[in-house]
């Protein structure tokens, strides 16, 4: 049985809403407003989470947390978010450690220039990785994982007057790319085999499959959750990303991103 629960929607919108408002105003607002503004919507993404976890548990055994939020012609394919004891536990790191950088880089960023941008980007952020860890089937993750690419290269790049730091960025995306063609090959795969991209369909049939098939999707997901990860071959993206700010390190390699490969993994 299944729950329909809306509050799943607020976790990545709104971060998402708090980048575009940030965005638009960085240039108008004071800088107390800006990082206010971004903190608060993680801040009350977090309290979503945690509404949403309660809830969670509240449910009979093998229940959990749906919200589609779209639907394509083909069955199987569409996008929706999912609440189980993996994905809002993941979640709550996400939103809980984001909110704390961003109360810390409201300080240490102060006397950049480019305040706003830095605290979009940051919303931007939460609100990807958000969508990666509720999507309820590869192709919702698979948006999340490129957002979350394309958020940490820009992270990653922040200062890109400096020749270093947009070098960096730039590796980073690339090797991240390398992750996603795995994803995408993988995908290619299960649609085959599974005729569907979500996780309630293509779980329960693993072991139902040729084993050459299965072993080829294990790997092309490795080869994903390696590069996200930054393991051995595909690590080299992150001794080099330690040239965006502080905060950056904080979230994408201690906290976040490179938790994503085992988020994959499990």
């Amino acid at each position: 049985m299944e729950n329909s629960y809306w509050v799943l929607a607020l976790i990545p919108g709104l971060p998402l809403v708090g980048a575009a408002v940030v965005a638009a105003a960085r240039r108008r607002w004071g800088k107390p407003a800006l990082a206010g503004t971004a903190a608060f919507m993680v801040g009350l993404a977090f309290v979503a989470t945690v509404v949403a976890l309660i809830r969670y548990l509240g449910l009979e055994d093998h229940e959990v947390l749906t919200l589609p939020l779209s639907s394509w012609v083909m069955n199987g394919v569409g996008i929706g978010l999912l609440g189980d004891a993996v994905s809002l536990w993941f979640s709550l790191v996400v939103t809980g450690v984001g909110l704390l950088i961003h109360i810390y880089a409201a300080a240490y960023m102060a006397d950049d220039p480019d305040y706003g941008r830095f605290f979009a980007e940051l919303n931007y952020f939460i609100f990807a990785m958000s969508l990666l860890v509720l999507a309820d089937g590869f192709l919702g993750m698979l948006i999340g994982w490129a957002n979350v690419g394309l958020a940490s290269y820009l992270l990653i790049g922040f200062w890109n007057r400096r020749p270093a730091a947009a070098a960096a960025s730039r590796k980073a995306f690339w090797v991240n790319t390398v992750g996603e063609v795995g994803l995408i090959l993988a995908m290619a795969i299960m649609w085959n085999q599974f005729g569907s991209l979500r996780f309630a369909d293509v779980l329960p049939q693993a072991g139902r499959i040729a084993p050459e098939a299965l072993n080829a999707i294990a790997l092309l997901l490795l080869v994903g959750a390696v590069a996200k990860s930054a393991q051995l071959p595909l690590h080299v993206w992150l001794p080099d990303a330690m040239q965006g700010p502080t905060p950056v390190s904080a979230l994408i390699h201690a906290a976040t991103m490179v938790t994503a490969g085992v988020y994959l993994a499990v």
